[in-house]
């Protein structure tokens, strides 16, 4: 049978009395959130923000989860000291854990245990608290906001303001969203931002909502320049001629002198109210997956008739190359209606010219590339790999901008019609990066997702790179990335597990990428599920 999806829950994480890890300074700490369906087998669902010298953080970023009532879903949140900017949590400080199910975390809505080392001795008096909340509003409010004559907190320069929007909760308030710091300025404009209404005000438009603005400062010391409370219901009010304003008042300031009148004002000039579609109303709604893998056939991988190599097939019939086709193949050809795949290979020198080909299709058909099914490309591959001369360079641009022609094309449709993926398997060595770089980037634009699985135990840190997760991935010329469309994967950390691990974990952003990228665009899935 089936395992039903019960219901979303967002869970907020905090944390009191943390390690300080850090020399001179505090630590800076960050939760990973991990599940597992295996004894030993742990995956990353998702990490929050860092919060920069801080021993009782408390995440602005939510996790939200999908709760089954009848699988005992276990969790393990990780609190690591960052200090670097790479992905891999092995070289950063380990600050302790807990491990739970989200049946105990739902059942008592909000959990607050002490932290563990890894051999399960305390980790100090740290202590983690989680609150769990049914998310039953797909509502999203879109903000933009600006703030002006804010008091200076900083002796030398002006403030560096950012905003903190809190939910009133039956325990007190809990943070809903943190806004960029703006530097320097008090007069600051912040960026566009969205707060899911289930994390402002739980979808009541008149319940409380509290706005604390403060002055960063590096070593965590963040000044209170003034609050204000008011409802959704108030923001709403706002338009870009006549913005809703509230003051911002220090408790402090008034009491000290008479004539207080405000901190500064803070400015909403729009705040609309959007119902936020997610991966299955574009999916139930028509709108397509078009997937394409590319294969890395550069001479790095080794003689393919060698059994070192990483294409060399088994007397079994199995390569990694294999193995990565089949698992994520079969997840995405259920959403692929007519489960013809186009299927490339890339650094090979083909026949009959025996010229490099940086996008060659691996049934040697330009004109009809597409292969029947996941069974149709493992095919293709095994025919492919005997007739072709592994080479170099390791250019992954051509097939990108290949794909991404095509997204471009559907870019032209006014709903959410068409979506591509393209798989790249390869072992991880890396010729064309900057122009990789331009090519992602330019990609973000359109409806379109890249995930990499890297085979083989070579260095993978150019991928970990084009996989934006520690900030947005910027072109050589500076330019950023509109949103991170990279998911990138060592296969060898999921060797030994069970097949759909592989899968899970590969295609573990898929479904926020495509939901976004429609949201951004504000395209509506072709048949909209809630208007018929």
């Amino acid at each position: 049978m089936a395992t039903q999806c019960v219901t979303k829950v967002e869970l907020t994480v905090s944390c009191e009395n943390l390690l300080d890890k850090d020399i001179g300074s505090k630590s800076d700490p960050l939760c990973v959130l991990q599940t597992s369906s295996s004894e030993s087998q742990w995956y990353e669902v998702d990490r929050t923000e860092k919060v920069q010298n801080c021993l009782c953080p408390k995440f602005a970023k939510k996790f939200v989860i999908d709760y089954y009532f009848e699988i005992v879903q276990k969790l393990k949140f990780g609190i690591y000291d960052i200090d670097n900017k790479t992905v891999d949590l092995s070289d950063d400080d380990f600050l302790g854990q807990l491990e739970c199910t989200l049946g105990q975390v739902v059942s008592s809505k909000k959990l607050t245990r002490p932290l563990v080392l890894k051999n399960k001795s305390p980790a100090g008096k740290g202590t983690i608290t989680i609150s769990a909340e049914e998310v039953k509003d797909s509502r999203v409010a879109n903000f933009e906001v600006e703030a002006r004559k804010l008091d200076n907190k900083d002796l030398f320069g002006k403030s560096d303001p950012y905003l903190e929007f809190y939910k009133q909760t039956a325990t007190g308030w809990q943070l809903a969203h943190r806004t960029e710091v703006v530097n320097n300025n008090l007069n600051p404009t912040w960026k566009p931002f969205r707060i899911p209404l289930q994390s402002l005000c739980g979808g009541d438009l008149e319940k409380p909502i509290k706005v604390e603005c403060y002055d960063y400062d590096n070593d965590g010391s963040h000044d209170l320049i003034g609050v204000f409370e008011t409802t959704m219901t108030r923001f709403q009010q706002a338009s870009r001629t006549s913005p809703a304003e509230f003051e911002c008042v220090n408790s402090k300031k008034k009491q000290k002198k008479k004539s207080y009148k405000n901190s500064g004002v803070v400015s909403v000039k729009t705040c609309q109210v959007v119902k936020e579609y997610t991966f299955l109303d574009y999916i139930m709604g028509g709108c397509q997956i078009n997937f394409t893998v590319a294969i890395d056939f550069t001479g790095s991988n080794g003689d393919p008739r060698s059994p070192q190599s990483l294409h060399y097939i088994s007397p079994q019939g199995v390569n990694e190359y294999l193995s990565a086709i089949w698992s994520v193949g079969n997840v995405i050809q259920d959403y692929d209606t007519d489960k013809m795949f186009p299927a490339f290979g890339f650094g090979a020198q083909i026949p009959p010219t025996w010229q490099v080909s940086h996008e060659f299709p691996l049934n040697f058909n330009p004109a009809n590339p597409f292969c029947t099914g996941i069974e149709g490309v493992v095919e293709a591959y095994r025919a492919c790999l005997p007739q072709v001369k592994l080479y170099g360079p390791t250019n992954f641009s051509p097939i990108i901008n290949h794909v991404a022609c095509f997204a471009k094309q559907a870019l032209q449709q006014t709903t959410a019609a068409q979506y591509y993926v393209l798989l790249i398997i390869t072992d991880g060595v890396i010729t064309d990066m900057d122009e990789t770089r331009s090519a992602i980037v330019n990609a973000s634009r359109l409806p379109m997702s890249i995930i990499i699985v890297g085979v083989g135990g070579a260095d993978f840190s150019a991928m970990e790179f084009l996989d934006g997760d520690d900030g947005r991935l910027r072109s050589q010329t500076g330019e950023t990335a509109m949103r991170d469309i990279v998911q990138f994967v060592p296969y060898r950390q999921f060797q030994n597990a069970p097949s759909q691990a592989l899968a899970q974990s590969v295609l573990a952003e898929l479904p926020q990428q495509v939901a976004s990228f429609f949201s951004i665009f504000k395209l509506k899935p072709p048949n909209d599920p809630n208007t018929s």
